[in-house]
């Protein structure tokens, strides 16, 4: 529940590893920022195909070894930004992190997708996902996903 919208709402802490098959690596010599998009996966928003997003942030420094536990929301001091999801939509919202909140049903799948990008991205908190997404096409040169459930409330 600590990362749960009815728990704490923090946004848990995340480290950034390289690999290369089985191996360790450095990272690539032109990273520059990375961008995490976070998303239920089985919600569907306003009966379309888009599922519902939670939270996305971008430019975390390149030179970041991970994400701390209950991340800052708005722009943060490093250059991170925090970027479209629930929080930001909301009437005077600050964009920052959303955790689960799943109603009374089955298990949701929620996936953080971790992108690690050559470029820093221009882009206002306010965008969207499709203009995020549009933003890092061609820019990708790492991509994670790490995928959890999470369970609403007995009916």
């Amino acid at each position: 529940m600590k990362n749960a919208f009815r728990g704490e709402n923090k946004s848990p802490a995340f480290e950034f590893h390289w690999t290369q098959g089985p191996n360790s690596a450095n990272p690539p010599e032109n990273l520059q920022t990375y961008a995490v998009i976070f998303h239920d996966i089985e919600n569907s928003t306003n009966k379309t195909t888009a599922d519902t997003l939670h939270w996305s942030a971008f430019n975390i420094p390149g030179t970041a070894k991970g994400l701390p536990d209950g991340l800052g929301s708005g722009d943060l001091p490093d250059g991170t930004r925090n970027g479209p999801g629930i929080a930001a939509s909301r009437p005077n919202g600050t964009p920052g992190y959303f955790g689960p909140g799943a109603g009374p049903g089955p298990f949701h799948h929620y996936v953080f997708e971790f992108y690690a990008l050559d470029t820093k991205l221009d882009l206002p908190a306010n965008t969207t996902r499709e203009d995020l997404l549009k933003a890092m096409d061609g820019h990708v040169i790492g991509k994670a996903a790490w995928v959890g459930r999470f369970h609403g409330p007995a009916q």
